[in-house]
Parts: structure tokens; sequence; C-alpha cells
């Protein structure tokens, strides 16, 4: 059986946590910031988890758990 080959965007975008599940960075803290409260911003510099329903679809393109 071949190796499957890991999805490299989503390598880059996404990481699993010791339980499973995935983290991502948040949008909208790349530019623009000027308008944007501090603690708008302070929260979009945090991570966060991907929803249960889209964690499968990650979970497939990361077969070894980047």
């Amino acid at each position: 059986m071949p190796k499957m080959k890991t999805h490299r965007g989503a390598a880059k975008r996404f990481r699993l946590t010791g339980s499973g599940k995935v983290r991502r960075q948040r949008a909208y803290h790349s530019h623009l910031l000027a308008h944007k409260s501090p603690g708008r911003k302070r929260r979009l510099g945090q991570t966060t988890l991907v929803d249960a329903k889209e964690s499968a679809r990650v979970r497939r393109m990361l077969p070894y758990g980047n």
C-alpha cells in the first residue's frame, strides 16, 4: 500500500492538539489593524479550535498528525 500524501497547504495552517483536536490561527490579523480595538487584536492573535464538523475534513488532509 503506498503512503498517503499530506496536504501541504493544510500542514502549514493547522496543528493537532494532544487530544486530537485541530488548532488554527484566526483571520483578520495581518493588516488594516488601525481601526480594530486592542482587545479584538489580542483575541485575533490567539489560536482557536476548528469546528468539530470541519475538523474531520482537516484530519483527512493530515494523515500523519502534523
